[in-house]
């Protein structure tokens, strides 16, 4: 069944499936702070957030950017027992387009984007100088007239058309996976493992009510000075990270924790998984935008996903942004406010220069509680998501302001 709520094309429907806890798999991955794909998506989007702030100052309102193309180019190291050799820096691409000048008032964006990056890498990764181990090139163009013209808008439109996706609740896998990488990038776990670098990758994997937590930690090597060393930490790390999910776990019955599965004791440095900085990105792996966590944290591959990229886009018109992030947070609202719903999904679509508090389509998929209709929610559901697309202004600039998570 189905209803439609005809001022903001609002759909509500009833799904006979059963919530992803109650599903007999689940896969759910998170990148840590350190993946090259984590640090592009985190820096694209502090430049956004940054030039949102210039252009606010010098003009009073946000201007045209997209800063979502993002690339990072591996550097080239040598890791060694005791610490090895930076041989050749990362480089970082800013791309897309922006606002350079208005109204003869030029805005230095190259400039606000490296500065913006070596604030971010200097705060979030502790071994890496940006001043030396990374080179920083501005591929950032002007905008399209058009596309720059929705800015000067009374109304201003979607500035693309597209949809995102969100739902609520997480799982408890997906919240042991996310928990499992903001622990161990915690800074009391670096106080007691300050070998354990920044780049973290957590899959987990749920068959029936156990669970498999495959965790990629990049050790520094400049605290191991041996082999021994490193498999005696690796196995501290092991056993405090088990008893930290072991704290978390609610329905789950067993987990299982397995830390770098590669490894190979007796083959030295090739046996182990070192790194001189802390992330792949010094040289076994590049990153870029979009590849990495959706904007609710995690890669969850049995859920709906957009391939939209968030991190950098503009807050005020690009729906592959707003809309992806809001869908989350309006899936949120229906689930802490509607009585009766165990799972909720919310799409969103937009229709390029059409306003973005009226979208082409809002739908919420809620699975419902025994004994619960439809008709006892949906009106409820749909005038929360009147509510908030009501409010849109409102969100976007919690956007602007860097309030809401990316990734």
């Amino acid at each position: 069944m189905s209803e439609k709520r005809k001022s903001r094309n609002i759909f509500v429907e009833a799904v006979p499936n059963l919530p992803m806890e109650e599903q007999p798999t689940e896969l759910v991955e998170r990148k840590g702070v350190g993946h090259p794909d984590s640090i592009c998506d985190a820096i694209m989007d502090a430049v956004s957030v940054e030039l949102c702030r210039a252009y606010i100052d010098h003009f009073g309102r946000i201007l045209h950017h997209n800063i979502d193309k993002g690339l990072l180019v591996a550097g080239r190291t040598s890791p060694a027992l005791g610490g090895g050799t930076v041989d050749e820096p990362m480089r970082l691409i800013f791309g897309d387009r922006a606002t350079y000048e208005y109204k003869g008032v030029r805005i230095p964006v190259g400039e606000i984007a490296a500065a913006t990056a070596k604030s971010w890498l200097r705060g979030n990764l502790r071994f890496v100088d940006p001043d030396v181990h990374m080179v920083f090139q501005n591929e950032i163009k002007p905008g399209s007239p058009e596309l720059t013209d929705i800015f000067a808008r009374d109304v201003i439109g979607a500035n693309d058309t597209s949809a995102g996706v969100g739902y609520a609740p997480l799982s408890e896998t997906e919240e042991l996976v996310l928990a499992t990488e903001r622990y161990l990038n915690s800074t009391a776990f670096k106080a007691a493992y300050p070998e354990a670098g920044e780049d973290i990758k957590v899959m987990g994997y749920r068959f029936g009510h156990h669970l498999t937590l495959t965790v990629a930690l990049a050790f520094v090597d400049r605290f191991i000075p041996d082999e021994k060393t490193y498999f005696e930490r690796k196995a501290a790390i092991h056993d405090d990270l088990q008893t930290f999910v072991e704290r978390q776990r609610r329905t789950i019955d067993k987990i299982t924790v397995d830390i770098n599965t590669l490894d190979e004791p007796g083959r030295g440095a090739g046996g182990m998984y070192l790194t001189v900085l802390g992330t792949s990105a010094e040289g076994g792996d590049g990153g870029q935008v979009g590849r990495g966590n959706r904007v609710n944290g995690v890669i969850a591959f049995n859920r709906p996903s957009t391939t939209e990229a968030a991190a950098g886009k503009n807050p005020i018109s690009h729906v592959g942004k707003i809309y992806n992030l809001l869908s989350h947070e309006l899936a949120s609202r229906i689930y802490l406010e509607v009585e009766g719903i165990r799972e909720v999904t919310v799409w969103l679509c937009s229709q390029i220069g059409k306003p973005i508090d009226r979208p082409l389509m809002a739908a919420a998929q809620v699975i419902l509680a025994e004994g619960v209709g439809l008709e006892d929610v949906r009106d409820a559901v749909a005038a929360v998501i009147d509510r908030e697309l009501s409010g849109i202004r409102h969100f976007t600039r919690r956007l602007a302001r860097g309030e809401l998570a990316v990734w």
